[in-house]
Order: C-alpha cells, then sequence, then structure tokens
C-alpha cells in the first residue's frame, strides 16, 4: 500500500488500524494458483477448506484505488486464509489496474470478467459450489463486484458485454465505491478523481454516459441481494457512500441491507480479528446456510 490510500488520522481516531498493521503479519499462501488466460493478471488464487466438498464459494476482489502500484490480489491472502479455515472456498482474483498496459476502460472490467466466468468450469475439478456464489469486493474492488453483479443489464454493445455471464446471487461490497458519480467527490482525490477518466473511458457516440456500463449504480435493477458494509470512521469509503447505494438499490426494486460497524476505518474491513472482518466473514457464512 502507498500513503494514497491512508486513512486520514485525528486523535479520535489514533487507534484505527495502518495498512502495516496487516501486511506486516506474516502472509499465508492460497491452495493453487489457476491461470485463467495468456495475460500476466490472467490469475486465480484459490483457497481450499478442508473436506471433500462441495465447498462454498466466494468471489473475492480486491481493492488499491483500481491502481496496481497500491495493492494487488494478495492484499486479500490474511482475509483469504481466514475464510478457508471458516470453510469456504475463496476465488480471489486478478485485473489490471489503470496504471498498467491495457487497463482501465475496458480491460480492467474484462479482467474481472475472464476471471469470474473461469470459476463454473473449473468448479467440478476443485469441488466447488458455483449454484449459489456471492463475491466480496473491498474498497474499488466492491465497486468490481457489484458491477459484476449486474453485467446481464450491460449493452450489447459494450466492449465488456458477454453473453451469459456468471450469475452472482449476493455481494458484499465492503468499504466499496459502487456509485462512482458518488464516490468521487467523496473519497481521496488520487483514489479516484485523478484516474476516474481512465477507468471509465471516453464518451462517444454510441455511449454518451460513460458511466452507464462502469458504474453499478447506473446499471439497475437485477435480482442480486447487495449488502453494503462500511466502517464509521472511514475515510476512504464514508458511510454516506454506503447508505445512499443501500437506498438506490432499494429504490431500484432489489433487496439490500447496511451494516455500519463501529470504531472502524478502511483496514479493519478485511483484517480478520477486527469486529468488521468477523461481521463480514458471518455475513458470508449466513448467506450458504
Amino acid at each position: 500500500m502507498t500513503d494514497a490510500e491512508q486513512p486520514i488520522t485525528e486523535t479520535v481516531e489514533s487507534k484505527l488500524m495502518s495498512w502495516a498493521d496487516l501486511t506486516t503479519r506474516p502472509q499465508p499462501s492460497p491452495t493453487e494458483s489457476i491461470r485463467v488466460g495468456i495475460g500476466a493478471t490472467d490469475i486465480v488464487d484459490l483457497w481450499i477448506p478442508e473436506g471433500k466438498g462441495l465447498h462454498p464459494t466466494v468471489i473475492m476482489i480486491h481493492g488499491g484505488c483500481w491502481q496496481k502500484a497500491i495493492a494487488d490480489r494478495t492484499l486479500m491472502n490474511y482475509a483469504a486464509e481466514d475464510l478457508r479455515q471458516k470453510g469456504l472456498a475463496v476465488w480471489n482474483i486478478e485485473y489490471r489496474g489503470v496504471d498498467e498496459e491495457g487497463g482501465g476502460y475496458p480491460g480492467t472490467f474484462q479482467d474481472v470478467a475472464k476471471a469470474i466466468d473461469a470459476l463454473p468450469a473449473l468448479a467440478e475439478k476443485y469441488n466447488l459450489r458455483a449454484d449459489k456464489i456471492v463475491a466480496y469486493g473491498h474498497s474499488a474492488g466492491g465497486h468490481l463486484a457489484t458491477w459484476a453483479s449486474l453485467r446481464g443489464n450491460l449493452d450489447p454493445l459494450s466492449p465488456t458485454f458477454v453473453e451469459n455471464p456468471t450469475v452472482i446471487h449476493a455481494v458484499i461490497n465492503s468499504g466499496g465505491l459502487a456509485d462512482l458519480k458518488a464516490s468521487t467527490p467523496v473519497t481521496l482525490q488520487s483514489c479516484l478523481a485523478e484516474i476516474v477518466d481512465d477507468l471509465t473511458g471516453p464518451s462517444s457516440a454510441t455511449r454518451p454516459d460513460v458511466f452507464s456500463d462502469t458504474s453499478p449504480a447506473e446499471m439497475f435493477p437485477g435480482s442480486t441481494f447487495h449488502i453494503s458494509v462500511n466502517g464509521d470512521k472511514d475515510r476512504i469509503a464514508p458511510p454516506e457512500l454506503g447508505i445512499a447505494y443501500t437506498k438506490r438499490v432499494m429504490g431500484s426494486g432489489m433487496k439490500a441491507q447496511y451494516v455500519e460497524v463501529p470504531d472502524t476505518g478502511h483496514v479493519e474491513l478485511i483484517a480478520p480479528d477486527t469486529d468488521a472482518f468477523d461481521k463480514t466473514a458471518e455475513l458470508l457464512i449466513e448467506f450458504f446456510d
């Protein structure tokens, strides 16, 4: 992580976790890494729990302000291992950031779609349950997870469109930036405002609204259950974003839930042994019960 995504701290927030509090922990390793394409980032880390399965499966998407200089999928290793120990398989995907060749629009979105759509074909091989799938994304990954859950609404003319995308039944948007319009003036400028044009791509005669196929808040409705989890002291994704997004989801006729965790910033959301992550794990397990 770089300073770009460090929480802004004040005296009252002195006990919030820093990125170093998480990343200096011994980092666990996945069960297996799987290539899903020929690109350098066409890779998924699979975490398989003990037992024969069929294992409930969580699609995991990392954040980092859509920039690989800030984070890659290994930031989620701690969360993935904790979920594995709790009996959930984890499909932790990688994708090109806006700061990588071919990243941004549409490459970042195409990478996410490719990694997710590789799961059903490999489910039987790894004893994964693919009939009921939940996506869990943090920060920028929350945006990408919610986007993936609404891909069925994409215009066939969009370069991010694919036929019969993998159905995501529920999504946990953890400290996420699911509404790009609302998030741009609220989160750190270096996190979104400075790269939003790369992320959304240029407008055109056939695509006058660049948010139409990039921002989940503009892609309703759908059948996915949307859960937003926010820390009350998060300065990357303030609670107002989760509250407003939840209202928009419910206003479109979909099922949604908002969860706010007290005394919590941005890092705690993906750090095992915190109230925020324990709540997230509980929500994931409940979904499969």
